[in-house]
């Protein structure tokens, strides 16, 4: 059965509700009828159980608001954002921006970014390429379906004012609380305008690792969200202007789990039952109970309290199906048991006295009395007619059990239980016989080996013929399971007698107290011996650092377990921060000796992040290391080495870029890290000197309006922190931004080749017309009747004086010029000339397609393809002839509308395409399947009208490309 928001369903003939196997089928939901919660109810003469509740929901997206959105005007250089308003929607939705036209999508990079909270564009800082369009466009991603709208477009437009530095401002805050669910993911937003571009850095402010920096993009996200993950998260904005920071704190829920929960129960009759279910979860969950699907209070015999459910004195009407739920705002958890309450009276079916009980002389035996009763029943114990009675060898316990000590021969003979409850009485008997005792009669020797080596512990033992022996082996009490040994234990010997125990390559997780029993039904006997596994020293401990300087530090340690063999010296290794790999370091002294418990590190890297741990060595090994030291921080020293990579060149008119490669962080060796560059004119005498602070940055831009272009300088760089200043690096040339080209190329030639492409060729320009270095050629084309600013423009690289251009309409008249460019820009244009494409080939494929065999060869021929006014000229016909799907394919070319081809002898199909050729390339292909039919001609269904499902065949120029998808079947 079905419940919907509490009310059960009728699940009548015509209703739009049915059941499938259980399942419930709406037919045509409709959201204000169908939305709710539901639940399934599953009945049997037993009792109910309830299913866990289902939420039910339509999902939507409505459109923007159709009001037109201001436009927004702002300078040059400092930061906008663009609001997204989504309409009412559910779930929820991704956003993006458009920019002018779909699909032109904007990228969020470091100057942008994309709320997915709000929808909301941010951009850090403008720049020129900005102005346009803006529209915020949503996406909903529901079940089987995916829907998107836009908004009306915003125009962004820029003043042309000076773009000033600012310090950042960060804009799109994180909420002060955000609260997730354990096991969920869990994502922070944080963004910032600044002038230049800020960057951002994330910090967890409590917890192990404080203030440890461990993001650097607008998004923080964790994946799977834990408890330990909750805490005050600090998000910052850094540039060269200042900082800004923000904080909140992620605050984790945690959905209901059974800690622990019921489980099917037979409980006797007028017995008291107690039962508990336990959950965790954030916030703490309520437990409520039910039986056979209704709420379950305290009344009566029954006591509910939470996460207990107490019965006194249980009667049959007690018995159902019981479940208890526990729930807090993120959902529910349940849990079911059936209670069966039982009355009969006592039955030894089931669990006799066992028939024969064998003993050992002097042992023991213990005997059950285990009748089925509900109630329990109270049981006596006869030896053939006399009663027992406690005694010092008798004795009979709480539950029916009887144990006889000191066993004798005058023992044996029939023992019988008698067991009564108010419901009736029964009886078990059982013959008991007395055995010879097992003895080990050959005991393991202790013994002292080094790992890697073999040994064999013996065991021999007698017992009584009458019964099987077996052995078994415990290492310190715990038994020994040889299928999971490894191959390190195996037995020695498949006498019965003999259990000796065979040890290979051991190891020192070997040693110990070995016990060998050897054991009958009855009794058995065990005997220990101890081994000794010599082997590598143990991890030293207590590993702990002081005396910390720059590149060196103290270490002491206390030492491990020897394993048998006396130390001979110690190693120490180091893990800086990165990479995160241990690796021997050097010592003083330089041989740490087995008896020393301190050395000192040297060689370190100052100002970074080190762990330590120490290992220790005897003639066996080196032994496993000790755990690692808390980690440290060795003190700042001046830097030791000079950037690499230093060069530049570029930019704007008057500048000189001076670009090299950032420190990492291992050669920094202190904060208020930094560059000095150097600089001047090649063969001047005075240097420039400019300081630029931040381990990031990689270029320094000098503006001087006296800066002729592409005027060589000397550079030269080196680091600083606040310790001092490290060496100098090699003097480099780097050359001044570059001035666009001065001439235009000449004698520019355009020539159609198909009807979507052409060649154009010019004359180059003369290498003093160009400052610096020629990157290549710009070619622009655009349709007569359109503005040059609309043109179309491809780009060579290099001297090549030629450029092959497609992607242009056919039958249109195209103006073209070519300008040079350099990393300045591009020069001024030549004078456009004209070019007209040609028009295209025929659509129509060739029709009527026949074939003719004679001998060894086959004739095809069709209807000539008569171009249109508007197509080009057909100056010949195109043939891929493929004589079956593994076969490479042939190419023939006709001047007329017929082709004579050789054929084999046993020839039996082909597959054939035809298409025309002309000044505007290649036309539509029609396809056929050739067969040899007794030497006829067979008219074929022209298969031109319909695409072939196989073969793709492109002309470009005067080359064919053939792509072969598959075989080529009809």
């Amino acid at each position: 059965r079905w419940k919907m928001n509490g009310t059960e369903l009728k699940l009548e003939p015509d209703s739009r509700y049915r059941l499938v196997a259980g399942d419930l089928v709406i037919s045509n939901p409709v959201k204000s009828k169908d939305s709710g919660s539901y639940q399934c109810l599953a009945s049997n003469p037993r009792g109910t159980v309830v299913s866990r509740e289902a939420s039910l929901r339509f999902g939507f997206l409505q459109e923007f608001s159709a009001e037109e959105r201001d436009p927004v005007k702002i300078a040059e250089g400092w930061g906008v954002m663009f609001t997204c308003s989504p309409p009412p929607h559910y779930p929820g939705v991704s956003y993006r921006w458009l920019l002018n036209e779909f699909p032109n999508f904007i990228l969020a990079d470091g100057r942008r970014f994309i709320s997915q909270t709000t929808g909301n564009l941010y951009i850090a800082k403008t720049e020129a390429s900005d102005p346009g369009n803006y529209s915020c466009f949503a996406t909903s991603h529901m079940d089987f379906i995916t829907k998107s709208v836009f908004s009306k477009f915003s125009r962004l437009s820029l003043t042309a004012e000076d773009a000033r530095q600012f310090p950042p401002s960060i804009k799109a805050r994180f909420p002060a609380d955000t609260y997730a669910l354990a096991g969920q993911g869990v994502t922070l937003e944080c963004f910032a305008f600044g002038n230049p571009v800020p960057q951002i850095r994330w910090r967890k402010l409590d917890g192990p690792q404080a203030s440890k920096w461990i993001g650097s993009e607008p998004l923080l996200h964790i994946q799977h969200a834990g408890f330990e993950h909750e805490g005050t998260y600090e998000c910052e904005a850094e540039n060269a202007k200042g900082r800004d920071t923000h904080q909140g704190r992620i605050i984790i829920h945690a959905q209901p789990d059974w800690l622990d929960v019921i489980s099917d129960t037979e409980a006797d009759i007028g017995s008291d039952l107690r039962w508990s279910c336990v959950a965790s979860g954030k916030p703490r969950p309520t437990v409520r109970w039910l039986r056979d699907g209704q709420p379950l209070t305290s009344q009566n015999r029954i006591e509910v309290s939470g996460g207990e459910l107490r019965f006194s004195k249980l009667v049959q009407e007690d018995s159902g199906m019981y479940q208890c739920v526990a729930e807090n705002k993120h959902g529910a958890v349940y849990a079911s048991a059936e209670l069966t309450v039982q009355a009969l009276a006592p039955d030894f079916r089931l669990n006799p006295v066992k028939r024969l009980i064998p003993a050992a002389r002097s042992g023991k035996v213990i005997i059950p009395c285990q009748p089925r009763a509900a109630p329990k029943a109270k049981v006596l114990w006869t030896k053939g007619t006399e009663l027992l009675v406690n005694s010092s060898r008798v004795t009979i316990t709480v539950d029916g059990t009887l144990i006889l000590q000191n066993i004798s021969k005058s023992d044996e003979g029939k023992y019988t239980c008698f067991a009564e409850n108010p419901l009736g009485k029964a009886n078990s008997t059982g013959i008991l016989s007395v055995r010879d005792a097992t003895k080990i009669t050959l005991a393991p020797s202790s013994a002292d080996i080094n790992v890697g080596e073999n040994l064999t512990l013996q065991c021999h033992a007698s017992h009584d013929p009458t019964m099987d022996l077996t052995f078994t082996w415990s290492l310190d009490d715990f038994p020994i399971d040889f299928d999971k040994s490894e191959g390190h234990y195996r037995r020695a010997s498949a006498k019965e007698a003999i259990g000796d125990l065979s040890i290979s390559n051991a190891q020192l997780r070997h040693s110990g107290r070995y016990t060998c029993t050897a054991q009958t039904v009855v009794d058995s006997a065990s005997e220990s011996a101890t081994l000794t596994v010599r082997g590598p020293p143990g991890p030293p401990g207590g590993v702990v650092v002081r005396d910390i300087g720059d590149t060196s530090v103290q270490l002491s340690w206390s030492r491990g377990f020897d394993n048998h063999s006396p130390i001979a010296r110690y190693l120490i290794e180091a893990r800086p921060l990165l990479p995160s790999q241990w690796k021997q370091m050097r010592t003083n002294p330089v041989n740490i000796e087995g008896n020393a418990e301190t050395a000192q590190v040297v060689n370190l890297i100052p100002w970074m992040d080190y762990e330590f741990r120490v290992l220790a060595s005897n003639i066996l090994g080196i032994g496993e290391p000790s755990l690692p030291s808390s980690k440290i921080r060795t003190k700042e020293a001046a830097p030791t080495v000079a950037p690499s990579g230093l060069g530049g060149g570029g930019g704007a008119p008057n500048e000189l870029i001076i670009t090299w490669t950032p420190m990492l962080r291992d050669y920094q060796n202190g904060d208020g890290f930094g560059y000095l560059v150097s600089f001047r004119r090649k063969g001047g005498q005075a240097w420039l000197r400019a300081r630029v602070p931040h381990a990031e940055s990689l270029h320094f831009v000098y503006r001087n309006e006296s800066i002729a272009p592409y005027t060589p300088f000397e550079v030269k760089i080196k680091a600083y922190n606040r310790k001092g200043e490290g060496p100098e690096s090699l003097t480099a040339i780097v050359y001044s931004a570059e001035e666009e080209p001065k001439a235009a190329p000449y004698r520019v030639t355009a020539k159609s080749v198909l009807s979507s492409e052409m060649d154009v060729s010019w004359e180059p320009v003369e290498p003093g017309e160009v400052t610096g270095v020629l990157l290549g050629y710009e070619i622009r084309y655009w349709k007569d009747g359109d503005k040059e600013e609309a043109a179309d423009r491809v780009r060579t690289a290099g001297l090549v004086t030629s450029a092959h251009v497609t992607g242009l309409n056919p039958n249109t008249n195209y103006h073209v010029s070519v300008r040079a460019y350099n990393r300045a820009g591009t020069g001024p244009p030549s004078p456009a000339t004209n070019v007209t494409t040609t028009r295209p080939p025929p659509k129509r494929p060739p029709g009527n397609i026949s074939w003719t065999f004679s001998g060894s060869t086959v004739s095809i021929k069709w209807d000539p393809v008569v171009a249109k006014a508007d197509e080009s000229a057909v100056t010949g016909y195109k043939m891929l002839y493929r004589q079956d799907s593994h076969s490479a394919p042939t190419l023939f070319l006709a001047s007329k509308s017929h082709i004579d081809i050789p054929v084999p002898e046993d020839f039996t199909h082909a597959f054939v395409q035809i298409r025309v050729t002309g000044p505007g390339g290649d036309g539509t292909p029609a396809e056929v399947h050739i067969l040899r039919n007794s030497g006829t001609s067979m008219m074929v269904e022209d298969s031109g009208t319909r695409p072939a499902p196989h073969v793709a065949v492109v002309t470009t120029h005067s080359v064919l490309l053939l792509a072969l998808l598959g075989a080529l079947q009809l």
